[in-house]
C-alpha cells in the first residue's frame, strides 16, 4: 500500500509536506505511514484517492511482485459523476468552508450539514472524507496552523535584518484584511476549545511552541547582531507573542474601521504601533553616541 500511496505522490509532482498538506493530515503521519510504522486510516486512504485520481480499491491492493504497477487512474468498474473538482481536491474545499464557517459562528454551531451545503455537496461526501466531527474541526484548525506558518516563511524568505524580520512578523499578526480577521477568530475559538479539549489542546501547544520558537530565534539573531539587546529570547518571545495575543483579542471586538457603535476602540494601526513601540523599548538596542 505504502508503495502505491508513494506512487500517487510521485504523479502528483509535489514533496510529501505538501502532499500531506493537501490530504489534511500532519507531516510526520505520512512519513510513518510510508515507512510502514503506522497505517492509514480509511478517511486517510478516501483523501489520498480523491486527491490522486485513483480508486482506494487499487490503493489497498494486493502487491504485484515482478509485475509492472498499474497506473493510478480510477478503474472502470467504479465511476464517479463528472463534476468539476475543487480547487486544491475536495478535503481541502471540505477544510476550507469548515475554517470558513468557524470563524462566523464558532465551532460549536457549526453542523456537518453546513459544511455540506457550502460545499454544494451531501453530508455523507463529507463523512467520505472524515468519518467524525471532532476529526474534521481538528483537520481544520491544523490546516489553520500550516496556511499561517507557511505564509510566515514566505514573507520573511530573505529577509537577513532580524529587526525588519519581527516587524515582519507584527505586521502579518496584525488583523487588518478580512483574511487576517478570520483567521483570528479562529484562533479565539480555538482557545476556548483547547481549554475543554485535550486534542485540540495538543494543537494549541504545538502550534505555539513553533510561533514562539519563530519569535524566539528571531531575536536571538537580532542580539547575535547587535540589533536587539542581550535579551533571553526565549522569556522576550513569550512577552511579545501575549502581547499580539491580547491586542488582536481587543482589535477583533472592535469594527474593521476602529469603531465600537461609533466610539473609538482599539483598531488594528493601534496595535500595530503599540508592539512596534514595545520592540522599540524594550528589545532595540540604543545606537552610539
Amino acid at each position: 500500500m505504502a508503495a502505491r500511496v508513494r506512487q500517487v505522490i510521485d504523479a502528483a509532482g509535489v514533496s510529501a509536506r505538501e502532499f500531506a498538506r493537501r490530504i489534511v493530515i500532519d507531516p510526520s503521519k505520512l512519513s510513518r505511514s510510508l515507512n510502514g510504522t503506522r497505517r492509514f486510516t480509511a478517511a486517510e486512504l478516501a483523501r489520498i484517492a480523491d486527491i490522486g485520481g485513483v480508486d482506494v480499491g487499487w490503493l489497498l491492493g494486493p502487491a504485484t511482485g515482478t509485475e509492472a504497477t498499474p497506473s493510478p487512474v480510477r478503474s472502470p468498474s467504479a465511476p464517479r459523476p463528472p463534476v468539476p473538482s475543487p480547487e486544491g481536491g475536495r478535503p481541502l474545499q471540505i477544510v476550507r468552508e469548515t475554517v470558513r464557517l468557524i470563524a462566523e459562528r464558532g465551532f460549536h454551531a457549526v453542523r456537518v450539514a453546513d459544511i455540506a451545503a457550502a460545499c454544494h455537496t451531501s453530508t455523507a461526501a463529507i463523512h467520505y472524507h472524515f468519518p467524525g466531527r471532532d476529526e474534521l474541526l481538528e483537520a481544520a484548525v491544523r490546516w489553520c496552523m500550516d496556511e499561517d506558518t507557511r505564509r510566515r516563511a514566505d514573507a520573511t524568505a530573505g529577509t537577513r535584518h532580524a529587526g525588519d524580520e519581527l516587524r515582519l512578523l507584527i505586521e502579518l499578526q496584525t488583523p487588518r484584511t478580512e483574511q487576517q480577521r478570520r483567521q483570528w477568530c479562529v484562533w479565539l475559538d480555538l482557545w476556548a476549545e483547547a481549554a475543554r479539549s485535550t486534542t485540540v489542546g495538543r494543537l494549541h501547544m504545538e502550534y505555539y511552541r513553533q510561533w514562539r520558537g519563530t519569535v524566539a530565534d528571531v531575536i536571538r539573531r537580532g542580539v547575535e547582531q547587535g540589533v536587539f539587546r542581550p535579551v533571553d529570547p526565549d522569556s522576550a518571545a513569550l512577552a511579545l507573542t501575549a502581547l499580539i495575543d491580547g491586542l488582536a483579542s481587543q482589535v477583533l471586538a472592535t469594527e474593521p474601521d476602529g469603531q465600537v457603535d461609533g466610539v473609538p476602540g482599539t483598531g488594528a494601526q493601534a496595535m500595530h504601533d503599540a508592539l512596534t513601540a514595545h520592540v522599540d523599548a524594550c528589545l532595540t538596542a540604543p545606537t552610539a553616541g
